[in-house]
């Protein structure tokens, strides 16, 4: 196919595209976009996307509130954003169009699926007039095609019956965007027969709907070209396309090998980290042990009691799952046993936007407990930073013997990009962080060796972490607060202030176990810091780089470890006469570091449910920057 392409039309060199492909949740569009996705990351692009799933899980079909949709960006160069616009909609029905036709510029293109345009679909999504003849599309680039009525007479040879066969549809769409932007087409094909080995209907519609997409596009005639993305230039090795949420649970698998566990995960479903949960649950074979429990309480204490045991117990929730779990939280900090608890952020409070993303856990993270319970927390900052994120926290988590919060969020998590898959020997050696204790620690007075559960690593503070039935190493445990290295209970004042003290002084300690804030300030003497947590790397990346090629000066830098904070991030933000501190949420990060460094730090926020879009940040950096300028008149 790739072959009549470059005989028939010569493909017009794009270096960057956008795509979005919308329509009702049942209309396939998430996997539509995850195909072309992965013919994309095949092809040697390097891409970023953002899933956007319909809030309700039953919403009527045909309206706005139904919609689901996936964008791609796709680039012959380096790119840190799934873009913020798309230069080519495909609209599957009215009520996409409805949604996504806002974020259109002028000069983009609209794929729409004329067949869904009646009188009837047109009133569920909310228009008035047919928004084909009324201008209010004037200035894009409309292509009509009747997918569903086309789908059907292609797959009239596989049997399918009229509306089982209507769902290839999608597939129609891909074949044809897969022609327009010259997209191989033999990974789509092998994979739908993969996957569809054991229906052969289902198999042979999807592949005919396919392939008719993409002759369509060849022989239609209403296309001016078609276009070509080369492949990126990407640092040499073995690349696989990979999402958040998958990256979290490869990382803690590797986590349990490097420390020679096994891993166990105590999880109730919630969106959207469930998928953390279901990537788990595949590898058995690595040692890897999933509960899905019947509430968070009983998850989160499932793992606790795992960690107990001597496994690496793990814990999968969303900011609601959070609430439900801070008790528990609080008693594997007063164990002082491992934990890796993964908070996939969302919108919030309450059940709040449960498909849609923020990072207002933070604060949570940190304070969220009742009594003085401070641990460790830190954030991801791209898809793939998932994996390695995971990795350090098992670390910490191991090395210090605290529960540790990985913060990701719903954009990382359903969001991929090209992955270089690392070598094992690059990886850290956990099993050289950690030891069980095997031999009594302790002289009695008269003599006797006993076991002190609470006799603290000289340098780490961390206690010695006993499995349940090691002859000799017979302890107790609980909630209650214990004394100082023996462990058992204890109500004297000064033993909790000492031990109040020790907890709070082992988790401020690793501070020196993480490295310092690197700080990208090409020239050196810029004068505004753009400080971000998470989530916010990828667009501030864009928008530094956009305003440094107009010849303006700023620097970037993004925390990873958000508690303890990395020893030189107060220097580092005094060094600037400004601080913009971006964040999807109203101001948390700005909030500590104000109190933490006495820093007059700006915030620049969002509460939206969807990500910073490259332009917002760089047209606040462009505002900070010329109040700087008319400071220095």
């Amino acid at each position: 196919m790739a072959d009549t392409i470059s005989r028939a039309r010569q493909a017009k060199s794009l270096d960057r595209v956008v795509i979005r492909f919308a329509g009702d949740s049942g209309d396939g569009m998430q996997l539509a976009g995850d195909r072309f996705t992965t013919s994309s990351a095949i092809y040697g692009n390097d891409l970023s996307t953002l899933p956007d799933f319909p809030a309700e899980i039953r919403a009527p079909a045909g309206t706005v509130a139904g919609v689901s949709a996936f964008q791609v960006h796709f680039s012959d160069h380096d790119i840190f954003t799934p873009g913020d616009h798309p230069d080519v909609l495909v609209a599957m029905n009215p009520a996409a169009l409805k949604a996504h036709a806002r974020d259109l510029e002028p000069g983009a293109a609209v794929l729409l699926n004329s067949d869904s345009f009646d009188e009837r679909s047109l009133q569920k999504a909310g228009y008035t007039s047919d928004p084909r003849g009324d201008g209010s599309l004037a200035g894009l680039k409309v292509y009509e095609v009747p997918m569903t009525s086309l789908t059907l007479e292609a797959v009239k040879p596989s049997g399918t019956k009229a509306r089982d066969a209507e769902r290839s549809k999608n597939f129609f769409a891909l074949g044809l965007v897969s022609w327009m932007y010259s997209r191989p087409m033999e990974p789509t094909l092998e994979w739908v027969a993969k996957r569809f080995a054991n229906n052969e209907m289902v198999r042979e519609a999807n592949t005919l709907a396919c392939k008719a997409g993409w002759n369509f596009g060849e022989t239609a005639e209403i296309f001016e070209s078609v276009y070509e993305v080369r492949p990126a230039q990407l640092p040499p090795g073995t690349y696989t396309n990979i999402s958040g949420n998958t990256a979290l649970a490869w990382g803690i698998i590797a986590a349990g090998q490097l420390a020679k566990l096994p891993v166990f995960l105590g999880s109730y479903p919630i969106t959207p980290a469930s998928d953390v949960l279901h990537e788990l649950s595949k590898h058995k074979n690595f040692g890897v042990r999933t509960f899905q429990a019947e509430d968070e309480i009983a998850g989160v204490s499932a793992a606790l009691g795992a960690a107990y045991g001597g496994a690496l117990g793990v814990t999968t929730t969303s900011g609601p799952g959070l609430d439900l779990k801070a008790e528990a939280i609080g008693l594997a900090i007063s164990l002082e046993l491992p934990l890796v608890v993964f908070d996939i952020q969302r919108g919030g409070p309450s059940t709040g936007l449960p498909t849609k993303t923020e990072q207002a856990d933070l604060l949570h993270a940190i304070y969220g407990r009742h009594g003085e319970a401070p641990l460790p927390v830190v954030a991801p900052i791209t898809p793939g930073d998932c994996f390695y994120t995971a990795i350090e926290a098992a670390r910490l988590a191991l090395k210090y013997r605290t529960p540790v919060i990985v913060l990701s969020d719903g954009y990382l998590a359903n969001g991929a990009e090209p992955w270089p898959v690392p070598e094992v020997e690059s990886l850290p050696d956990l099993s050289a962080e950690f030891s069980f204790a095997s031999t009594p620690n302790k002289v009695e007075p008269d003599g006797s060796e006993v076991f002190w559960p609470y006799l603290r690593d000289p340098e780490t503070l961390a206690r010695p972490w006993a499995v349940p039935g090691t002859p000799g190493l017979m302890h107790r445990l609980g909630g209650l607060e214990k004394s100082d290295g023996a462990g058992n209970v204890s109500y004297d004042p000064v033993n909790h202030d000492l031990m109040v003290r020790l907890r709070a002084q082992k988790v401020a300690g690793i501070v020196a176990d993480i490295p310092p804030i690197e700080v990208d300030d090409p020239t050196g003497d810029a004068e505004l810091l753009v400080l971000g947590w998470g989530s916010t790397y990828g667009a501030i990346c864009a928008a530094a780089r956009a305003v440094r090629a107009s010849g303006a000066k700023v620097a970037h830098a993004q925390l990873r470890h958000l508690n303890p904070f990395p020893a030189n991030l107060g220097d580092v933000v005094r060094a600037y006469k400004r601080v913009l501190v971006p964040e999807v949420n109203l101001g948390q990060l700005r909030k500590l570091v104000r109190a933490e460094f006495l820093v007059d730090a700006q915030g620049l926020n969002q509460v939206s449910g969807l990500p910073f879009r490259r332009v917002d940040v760089q047209e606040a950096i462009i505002s900070q920057l010329m109040a700087l300028g008319t400071e220095g008149r």
